[in-house]
């Protein structure tokens, strides 16, 4: 079976666009390093929580959007060796390319796939 990453961010509405386009990047960086598929999920209808939700476990501000994303990938050993050379990559390089939301409240983990279909 795959082997998901999944994420869960708060983003600066205003920086919309360049999410997306940070997220291609991400895509064909990770893709080149073994992912199958990059999904990225603009929110739309993510309600606030009375005790938990995704708003509130990345604290999302009233000018963010929750973003919701996965990566696809065919083992968790591909993920492993994947992740690690897409991180070399300059193209996503932070230090290069500033990330367009606070990486600080980011949630993420990776999953073994028990049901698919």
């Amino acid at each position: 079976m795959t082997y998901i990453d999944g994420f869960v961010a708060a983003v600066p509405t205003a920086n919309k666009v360049a999410y997306i386009e940070h997220a291609r990047t991400a895509a064909t960086v990770l893709k080149e390093n073994g992912a199958i598929e990059l999904v990225e999920c603009w929110g739309d209808d993510v309600p606030d929580g009375e005790i938990t939700s995704m708003p509130k476990a990345v604290k999302c501000r009233a000018d963010e959007t929750i973003v919701f994303s996965w990566i696809v990938w065919p083992s968790r050993e591909v993920r492993d060796t994947g992740i690690k050379a897409a991180m070399q990559d300059p193209r996503v390089d932070p230090s290069i390319h500033p990330l367009p939301f606070d990486s600080k409240r980011i949630i993420f983990g990776g999953f073994d796939v028990v049901l698919d279909g």
